[in-house]
């Protein structure tokens, strides 16, 4: 994979393997399974949190922040199956996408800075 690509997109391969461990915990897996999920699900959810906030993308950040809490494993949030299900459906596409749109803004120099100050001057 280019370097290049993974320096814009720091979150692409960890929230790839989210998404598939997400979709993964449809089958019958034994509980081992689930737990580890949670701790990658979480970690992963902090990760992708922080580089949301760092690159001015809010609302990615307060998503992101909150399925940290729902997967968080030292004080677990205990739902049946059932509702885990659509849970894990929801939280997969979310990594999904926020791996596939989000890129690192485009950092301006600053002598095109210095220029566009000058154009707003005249």
């Amino acid at each position: 994979m280019d370097s290049q690509l993974l320096n814009k997109r720091p979150h692409l391969i960890p929230t790839i393997i989210v998404a598939l461990m997400l979709f993964g915990a449809l089958g019958r897996w034994p509980y081992g399974y689930y737990q580890v999920l949670r701790l990658v699900v979480c970690g992963v959810s902090v990760y992708t949190a922080f580089v949301t906030y760092q690159w001015g993308k809010l609302w990615a950040t307060w998503v992101f922040g909150f399925i940290a809490i729902l997967f968080n494993p030292l004080i677990p949030i205990h739902l049946s199956r059932e509702i885990w299900q659509p849970i894990d459906v929801v939280c997969g596409i979310l990594f999904l996408v926020i791996a596939i749109i989000l890129n690192e803004p485009v950092k301006t120099s600053r002598c095109h800075k210095i220029k566009n100050e000058e154009l707003e001057g005249k």
